[in-house]
């Protein structure tokens, strides 16, 4: 019979880490709720527009314009983030400009890349 890599040889839970593993659970519906909101991140697309949302308040033809995506591409993307609250957008005459909707989405966004340049140093 084979062992899982990192698995314990012994079978015995260790009371102390599940003791603290317990109470530092989070809820199962917030766990939920985080899976979604990682899930929305997980797109090349929405990460650009949400890159840019960063930098400035765009409206979705410049969106469209600097991310190389169809306007139609673009509203749709705006709308799946609009709905898990990474952005808003306020109205002037007929147009929309879009920005991210707090700093807690700048802050996500930031670490993520901060992660994700320092693995890039790890494959070199």
């Amino acid at each position: 019979m084979n062992r899982d890599e990192g698995c314990c040889d012994i079978n015995r839970p260790h009371e102390e880490i599940l003791a603290l593993g317990s109470r530092g659970m989070r809820d199962e519906r917030l766990i939920l709720k985080a899976a979604e909101l990682f899930k929305v991140f997980g797109d090349p697309t929405r990460l650009k527009i949400l890159s840019l949302l960063a930098q400035a308040e765009c409206c979705v033809c410049d969106i469209s314009k600097l991310t190389n995506a169809s306007q139609s591409a673009v509203s749709h993307q705006l709308r799946i983030l609009r709905q898990t609250r990474l952005v808003r957008y306020r109205r002037e005459g007929k147009e929309a400009f879009y920005t991210l909707d707090d700093d807690h989405v700048r802050s996500i966004l930031e670490i993520g890349f901060e992660h994700a340049s320092e693995q890039e140093g790890e494959l070199r």
